[in-house]
């Protein structure tokens, strides 16, 4: 009895606990009497059912949080000390510890192996939670193909000796979630309640006509899921579809002029006649220029076979390209990202029928198809809407014509020539 630790003496528990204020511990401390009454366990801790179904997952991922967040006692027994220890960590820790702790949920099977199959199970979980209550858009009709994409941007590199498994290193483990920020996102988030807020969970709302079917569209919901990972909030509440080849045509002229309606970022995607789907968020508007533009928030992805993100690395500024009527062989008529002149990360000809794509220091982005010379089957282009943009353009068009032709006058009033027009 003598070598019995009270929770308040636990080291842990103290260091944890200096990372919070005492309003934030104080309403964590509410939070975990409430679960903890939900629990049935007169306050003292939270069932696993409990935990889980507050963070919003279950099965092998949400068995393995809740074992993580008990420092793997088994008791199934989640007390107030674990939560502000976890949290501490989980929340307040530095990058590479956060890390750490989000790759040790990875292993599902808790055998110290992170395999394909680990990675399959936490990849089916995060898209159950994600997409169970989302009406976004168009849902992919084959679940297993969607968790393919995920699984084919890992890497498993460590041989592991008396096993046929391959495992993921934690190195590996870095870099599946580079490319995959989405995944990174919902793994660092699963301490927060599931809310629309909740990094992780953002799906863009697919706006497109409604005499449109949604099997036309390349763009899915997983897709679009995939590609707001690397996007702020604002820019992942809404995005409409503003060119579709099938609809309006393989025309550049055509592309471009429908373009011009968008009020911000565009997403240019491509599926081309290997079946691979890629593209390229274009933070700035497609406009006429003899050379590259752009901003670093521009960035390359791919879609299928695999998902992958790749942003700017600083290697140049050869971000954007647009060039239209131009009759010099150096500057190549149409849309392009990183690269140089004909050797793009990603071209689409003016002609609307081929284009090219090659591995470039600009994203430090692969080839994004089978083949470097590239024959489009559907081009779509969606315009990011950011928050407010909807609201802003109806507040402009609010009040009568004669009320906006008050307000006119006003300020002509203010700069005295109102008379001139009576």
């Amino acid at each position: 009895m003598g070598n019995t630790q009270s929770p308040e003496s636990d080291p842990r528990f103290v260091s944890a606990r200096r990372a919070f204020t005492q309003h934030y511990l104080d309403d964590l401390r509410s939070l975990f009497q409430s679960l903890a009454a939900q629990s049935q366990s007169n306050s003292k801790f939270i069932s696993p059912s409990i935990f889980q179904e507050y963070c919003g997952i279950k099965g092998p991922l949400g068995q393995i949080m809740f074992d993580l967040v008990t420092q793997k006692r088994n008791d199934q027994k989640l007390t107030f000390e674990d939560l502000v220890i976890a949290k501490s960590v989980y929340e307040k820790g530095t990058r590479n510890e956060i890390d750490e702790f989000i790759y040790q949920l990875l292993d599902v099977n808790g055998d110290d192996i992170v395999d394909r199959s680990d990675l399959e199970a936490v990849i089916t979980a995060m898209l159950d939670a994600v997409f169970s209550s989302s009406d976004a858009g168009p849902v992919s009709s084959s679940p297993q193909g969607i968790s393919d994409i995920f699984l084919n941007a890992a890497t498993f590199s460590d041989k592991v000796e008396g096993h046929d498994k391959s495992n993921m290193s934690f190195k590996d483990f870095k870099s599946w979630c580079s490319l995959l920020p989405s995944v990174r996102k919902f793994l660092g988030s699963l301490l927060m309640p599931p809310n629309p807020g909740k990094p992780g969970i953002e799906v863009p709302r697919l706006l497109y006509p409604e005499d449109t079917s949604a099997d036309l569209l390349i763009l899915r919901r997983e897709y679009a899921w995939h590609i707001a990972g690397a996007l702020s909030q604002h820019e992942a509440e809404e995005w409409k579809l503003l060119y579709h080849s099938s609809l309006h045509g393989l025309s550049f002229n055509t592309f471009m002029g429908n373009i011009t309606m968008a009020e911000g970022p565009t997403l240019l995607i491509i599926k081309d006649k290997e079946g691979c789907i890629y593209g390229g968020y274009a933070s700035q508007p497609w406009e006429r220029h003899s050379d590259f533009y752009g901003d670093m928030k521009s960035f390359l992805f791919q879609l299928f076979p695999q998902a992958s993100i790749y942003r700017p690395t600083g290697a140049n500024t050869n971000l954007q390209w647009c060039a239209i009527s131009f009759s010099s062989e150096s500057i190549p008529n149409g849309l392009g990202f990183g690269g140089k002149v004909h050797h793009f990360g990603l071209f689409l000809s003016a002609s609307f029928d081929q284009g090219q794509t090659f591995s470039c220091t600009t994203f430090g982005s692969p080839c994004l198809s089978k083949e470097s010379r590239i024959y489009p089957e559907v081009i779509e282009c969606w315009g990011v809407l950011p928050n407010g943009g909807q609201k802003d353009k109806q507040d402009v068009l609010k009040g009568t014509v004669l009320d906006r032709f008050k307000e006119d006058r006003n300020m002509l009033n203010l700069v005295g020539i109102a008379n001139s027009i009576q």
